[in-house]
């Protein structure tokens, strides 16, 4: 066997491996004996069928099958031996008028080399937000736990603050659904009129454009599609079926030990102190996810360098179960390009700074994602073996490990960005936030 590569261009290059008959004879006749004591063919016993009839049956898919073997295994470990970083799967050179009983057999491959760049985060810093919870927030939130908590006072009409349940019909779109809203989400001054007064039992007729603040409310609502709540312009008829108002929780112990468990906080000050804490918790998350793709769209957009299309396009074609035209590939290139930089960009980066994912560091994260899932479901203090049960199932689902893998090296790129980026840092209320890098 002797394989021999041609430097086409930096990214790309072609691979011939030509095979002697003294490579593959041996495994090809090999196999043959084994189908000649097995094959079971009529007017011979078994075991005792001719080699040349086994040969004229058998011999050409055998022979394929096994060089086509060997050629896997050969290009494996060239790629690997000679340190080929490549994109995609070697793909065969079609050779015309094949001659499969030539002393020598030559096979091309096409190679798409992956390109040399350097990690560039450019001249202009990134912000990374360090959001905190403000007073107004805090205020708001411990506001809502006093509602949540209060006691619910019915009235015999709608009046402003209200929580509505009501009935909303509409016979054409075959909307019938029951929910409940605040008086406080309705956007329309006509509706808001129509509703104010309006005993329980009795029924208004509503538009539905311009109805709320947000058309995700009406969807809830309606119990529409989101396409549908969008634009929505329709009439509906609201059958009242209560108006409650609630009193606010009085701020007491039982009430701390209902939200946090016994004696964990026994004042306002404290309560206040446990929601800032949980909600800039839940803050670090969201502001590292922005930090991560505004790295990343920084990093695709400096690191400049040229990708083997051409090559990509052809392996496109062939590597999905069903094969694509040249125009589908095309497409799909296109909206596959962005994310095939960033993985170059990221696998660099992964391998220049040893960002490797060990078995303990998945396993303790498993545990802590274990210890978080159960909280939410009122188990605070599940045992040391309850929780070590439950990780090695998880450890035994290659999809799991896959998904908490994926968690884990993202929040490694998360502090190497940290650590490595030109950051800003910017803190900024919750709402800010969102206004800022949403907008």
């Amino acid at each position: 066997m002797n394989i021999t590569k041609e430097q086409v261009d930096d990214l790309n290059a072609i691979v011939t491996v030509a095979l002697s008959k003294e490579d593959y004879s041996e495994k090809v006749d090999t196999t043959l004996e084994n189908y000649r004591k097995t094959a079971n063919i009529p007017g011979f016993r078994k075991g005792h069928v001719p080699m040349g009839l086994v040969k004229k049956q058998y011999g050409k898919a055998v022979l394929l099958d096994e060089v086509n073997k060997m050629l896997q295994e050969a290009l494996n470990n060239y790629l690997t031996e000679e340190k080929l970083d490549v994109l995609g799967n070697p793909l065969p050179m079609a050779q015309d008028e094949f001659d499969w009983d030539a002393e020598e057999l030559t096979f091309k491959f096409e190679l798409g080399l992956a390109p040399s760049f350097d990690i560039d985060f450019g001249k202009d810093a990134i912000t990374h937000y360090n959001i905190v919870a403000d007073e107004e927030m805090l205020n708001g939130q411990v506001e809502r736990i006093q509602k949540q908590f209060g006691k619910l006072v019915g009235h015999k009409e709608v009046i402003k603050d209200a929580e509505i349940t009501a009935t909303f019909v509409n016979e054409e779109k075959e909307i019938n659904n029951k929910a409940t809203f605040t008086f406080d989400k309705i956007k329309s001054e006509e509706a808001a009129e129509k509703l104010l007064g309006t005993k329980i039992g009795e029924t208004v007729t509503l538009s539905t454009k311009g109805l709320f603040e947000d058309d995700h409310d009406l969807m809830e609502v309606l119990k529409v599609s989101h396409d549908d709540a969008h634009g929505l312009d329709i009439e509906v008829t609201a059958t009242i079926e209560e108006s409650n108002t609630r009193d606010l929780a009085e701020l007491n112990q039982e009430l701390f030990d209902k939200l946090f468990g016994e004696g964990n906080v026994t004042s306002e000050e404290e309560m206040k102190a446990k929601i800032k804490e949980d909600a800039e918790k839940q803050f670090v998350q969201q502001s590292d996810q922005k930090l991560l793709n505004d790295v990343t769209e920084t990093l695709i957009e400096n690191a400049k360098f040229d990708l083997p299309a051409e090559f990509l396009v052809k392996w496109i074609q062939t590597a999905g179960e069903n094969p694509m035209t040249e125009e589908e590939a095309k497409a799909e290139y296109e909206k596959s390009e962005k994310g095939l930089r960033y993985q170059l960009i990221e696998g660099k980066i992964i391998t220049e700074n040893n960002l490797q994912v060990t078995f303990d560091e998945l396993k303790e994260f498993a545990k802590t994602y274990i210890k978080a899932q159960m909280a939410q479901f009122g188990q605070l203090d599940p045992s040391d073996e309850e929780v070590e049960n439950i990780t090695m199932r998880i450890m035994s689902n290659q999809e799991e490990v896959k998904r908490l893998s994926d968690q884990v090296m993202s929040q490694k790129m998360i502090t190497f960005f940290k650590d490595n980026a030109n950051l800003t840092v910017k803190e900024v209320t919750y709402e800010d936030f969102v206004k800022e890098a949403y907008s």
